[in-house]
């Protein structure tokens, strides 16, 4: 990817890709493929409980649809991380509805996500009806998943 359209304020174009429940692959205009981590939330990690729906999820509102990137970012690994919307819907804070994604403390305290996070919750939608032994957040699954072999993270 040029250096420009990453720290263009916008981008656009078509989804083509979804690598998990907050990493998608967007193609623009100019046939330049370009991974895109969703800001201000996690999901569950492939091989996590619901890390599967979650990407799912993902898929069923993004996947080969038109949409805007909102740049915020380069994260470590390259990808650019941004606030993506499918027309008017935010797709971070749809992930969040369908309790499909923790809002990514770390870095966001956006006030809409987490009331969003907390009505899902309540509501016990998506990986909020899991087992509280299954609700584990992204952030300390990986932390975990460092510290032991993936055979007992299970």
């Amino acid at each position: 990817m040029s250096l420009p359209a990453a720290l263009a304020a916008q981008l656009r174009g078509r989804v083509v890709g979804i690598s998990d429940g907050d990493t998608l692959t967007l193609l623009t205009p100019a046939r330049e493929e370009v991974r895109i981590r969703l800001s201000d939330i996690d999901t569950p990690e492939r091989g996590q409980p619901y890390g599967d729906r979650a990407r799912h999820e993902l898929s069923n509102l993004a996947f080969d649809r038109q949409v805007r990137i909102e740049v915020r970012d380069i994260d470590r690994y390259g990808r650019t991380v941004g606030r993506v919307y499918v027309g008017s819907t935010d797709i971070s804070a749809e992930l969040i509805k369908r309790g499909a994604a923790w809002v990514f403390r770390r870095y966001s305290n956006d006030p809409v996500l987490l009331r969003l996070e907390a009505e899902a919750r309540a509501a016990r939608r998506g990986l909020w009806a899991l087992p509280e032994a299954q609700r584990v957040a992204p952030w300390d699954w990986r932390a975990a998943s460092r510290r032991q072999p993936a055979s007992q993270m299970r």
